[in-house]
């Protein structure tokens, strides 16, 4: 919520459990969306768990009203992460999070990805999802775009790619990442330009979708911040 609020999101509604409205954390985030002119409504604790999605739920939800941006109007200067097939809330929000936390420059979710505004995807990103464009979008289109602005465009495989520490990811880049269960088919492989994948010493066939995507976004953001050196292009160095 209060990223929400900080972000300058669009509130249509805020919804308290009465209850608790006196409790210090609960009334900062009040004061706060009434200086920003919205209104919130005060329930009591059984009607609140009657409106709320979750098991659990926290004392405060709210309607909010997202402006997706188009994929024209994506930035294209760095790195972006495609996620296709993706079907596991809690991931797509876990690579999100750490989209944000690596300043990738957006996430488009293609093919079919669960929506991007599930109520679980949004609390899995913590807040993040007012931090970057998530756009939906069409695989080939997507990477058509990104491609006619100058980046390159990697498909994430389980073996057989070139090393994720081997893939210069500091200029403009897609990654995309696969379904949690089957990984990218071969149709969707064979957009892309190159393949990547992680080494793993372990007897595991394959990493979490939201571990793998995790990994490519802080590789790219520690070889775009100079912590990591980028590998020399293969054009330049010893075949």
């Amino acid at each position: 919520m209060v990223a929400a609020l900080e972000a300058g999101a669009e509130f249509e509604a805020l919804f308290v459990d009465a209850s608790v409205a006196d409790r210090s954390d609960v009334h900062e985030i009040i004061v706060r969306a009434d200086a920003r002119g919205v209104r919130a409504f005060g329930l009591d604790p059984g009607v609140f768990a009657k409106v709320s999605d979750a098991s659990t739920p926290q004392p405060i939800s709210a309607t909010v009203r997202f402006a997706a941006p188009a994929l024209s109007e994506l930035a294209t200067g760095g790195l972006t992460l495609v996620l296709h097939d993706l079907r596991d809330p809690g991931n797509v929000g876990t690579i999100i999070r750490s989209a944000d936390a690596a300043g990738v420059d957006a996430v488009v979710l293609t093919g079919q990805s669960v929506d991007p505004y599930n109520p679980k995807t949004l609390r899995a990103t913590a807040g993040s999802i007012f931090h970057l464009p998530v756009v939906v979008a069409e695989l080939e289109g997507t990477l058509a775009h990104f491609v006619s602005a100058g980046a390159h465009t990697w498909a994430t495989v389980v073996r057989g790619g070139t090393e994720l520490l081997d893939c210069d990811l500091s200029g403009p880049s897609v990654v995309v990442i696969g379904n949690e269960a089957d990984g990218l088919d071969e149709a969707a492989i064979g957009h892309c330009q190159s393949t990547m994948s992680i080494a793993m010493a372990g007897g595991n066939e394959s990493l979490n979708a939201g571990v793998a995507a995790s990994l490519v976004a802080f590789a790219g953001y520690w070889q775009r911040d100079g912590r990591v050196t980028p590998p020399i292009p293969r054009s330049l160095g010893a075949p």
